[in-house]
């Protein structure tokens, strides 16, 4: 996707389009936006006839010269959507201020992106390297042979290194490690320096029940607590598809860390609020 600055450079006559408050429910939540020029789009703020409408107004406040409206829309079968809520959109005319304050949040939220390390860069690393560079994730490849980290999207930095498991130290608190290198010794090795760390949200190896059994051994002859075992995904994406085409077990996999991050996001909000897990807070 085009970035901001991009778009801003491509686009400098550009309405932002923000959604300032909402009631009841809506496509996409209050301070979600997106940008209209004339002829391109940057983002969107839910889509559908509501989105339409939005970029209608947009663009004839363009040709007109205005420089700020608002407009409050009911979200239901009058504009052919069923949400039920209204939402209210403010509309405004790009101003070097604006930028600067957008290009702001837009790095803020790219710096609180959960981060994924993909150890291997065979066909279901490069899979899940396409699948997940569609997220707003942050995303770093590491591989030990060179040959194979070409062709990466280019959003993912990637890492050529003898010793993968020495980095799983540099991942982010409230990141995830996805396991999937060539090498059965070295998976292992990667696996047991991750599941040492207590603040990853997601650990996952490639493999089968028999893998799952075989690293079990060795991490109990390693002298490892075997309740760490309890929090390792193996295999990842599951059981539930027999489909095993790498872009099959991407989106498997895309699915159980969307889920993983979530869930770590809701203990950590718990913990915040000093509300004990699983607690009925009403």
């Amino acid at each position: 996707m085009t970035s901001l600055s991009s778009f801003l450079t491509q686009y400098p006559a550009t309405i932002l389009v923000e959604i300032e408050a909402v009631k009841g429910s809506s496509p996409r939540e209050a301070g979600t936006f997106m940008l209209v020029s004339q002829d391109g789009l940057w983002e969107t703020i839910g889509g559908g006839q509501f989105e339409y409408m939005a970029i209608d107004h947009a663009r004839a406040m363009l040709r007109s010269g205005a420089t700020e409206d608002r407009m409050d829309i009911p979200l239901g079968p009058e504009i052919g959507q069923c949400c039920g809520g209204r939402t209210l959109l403010r509309f405004r005319l790009i101003t070097a201020e604006i930028t600067a304050a957008l290009e702001a949040r837009v790095k803020g939220e790219a710096e609180q992106q959960p981060a994924v390390f993909i150890f291997g860069a065979g066909h279901v690393g490069k899979a899940l390297a396409e699948a997940l560079s569609l997220l707003p994730l942050t995303l770093t490849i590491v591989e030990t042979r060179e040959n194979e980290l070409h062709d990466l999207p280019v959003k993912i930095a990637s890492v050529l290194t003898p010793m993968p498991e020495a980095l799983v130290a540099k991942i982010p608190a409230n990141g995830a490690a996805i396991i999937v290198t060539h090498d059965h010794a070295l998976d292992f090795l990667i696996a047991k320096e991750a599941l040492a760390r207590d603040d990853l949200a997601y650990v996952g190896m490639i493999g089968s029940k028999t893998k799952r059994a075989t690293f079990a051994h060795w991490l109990e002859r390693e002298g490892e607590p075997m309740s760490r075992l309890a929090k390792l995904i193996l295999p990842i994406g599951g059981n539930s598809v027999r489909d095993k085409r790498p872009a099959i077990i991407a989106a498997l996999v895309a699915a159980e860390l969307l889920q993983a991050f979530s869930a770590a996001e809701i203990r950590r909000s718990e913990n915040r609020h000093g509300h004990p897990q699983g607690q009925d807070h009403a």
